[in-house]
């Protein structure tokens, strides 16, 4: 009996999320993890996509129709991959065992210089707790330290410089 390989077809999670899209990229906090996430074009482009009914192999071809170019799978397995660490995906899709040694460096290799303009990109911060946030002081406030204050700079007479 054969057996069909299983097609990865990802969802995206939205729930706990706020969601700003721009027009080269898109800004997601995550409430529960108090995490921002910048997804570049490539990235925000695939995880837009991840509605449970786009194949990998799908989004790819999408892909490469925006860009007028050919994109390998590739591309999305390494979006996939870095959405799913910040808890982007509803859960991770199983990977090919052809890419579950690749990381990004060796995908740019194995792809050629050419295709590094759509090399998906998450860049993450942990958000500061309220207490974090308010914890240095404005302008004008007397200092000790310079990082006490906002400006991260106490002048000469001791005080907080304006921002």
């Amino acid at each position: 009996m054969n057996k069909k390989p299983l097609i990865a077809k990802p969802v995206a999670r939205k729930q706990g999320l706020v969601i700003q899209e721009l027009p080269d990229e898109v800004l997601v906090y995550d409430l529960e993890r108090d995490r921002a996430h910048c997804l570049n074009e490539t990235a925000a482009f695939v995880w837009q996509r991840c509605d449970g009914r786009n194949s990998t192999a799908q989004i790819a071809l999408t892909l490469g129709n925006q860009l007028n170019c050919e994109v390998d799978e590739k591309i999305v397995w390494l979006a996939l991959d870095q959405l799913g660490r910040n808890h982007l995906l509803e859960k991770q899709p199983a990977v090919p065992q052809a890419m579950k040694s690749m990381n990004r460096r060796a995908m740019v290799r194995a792809l050629g210089l050419t295709a590094a303009v759509a090399i998906p990109l998450v860049t993450s911060i942990l958000a500061p707790t309220a207490q974090a946030a308010t914890s240095c002081r404005g302008g004008g406030v007397a200092c000790t330290d310079s990082a006490q204050c906002c400006s991260n700079l106490c002048d000469q007479t001791g005080h907080c410089a304006n921002t």
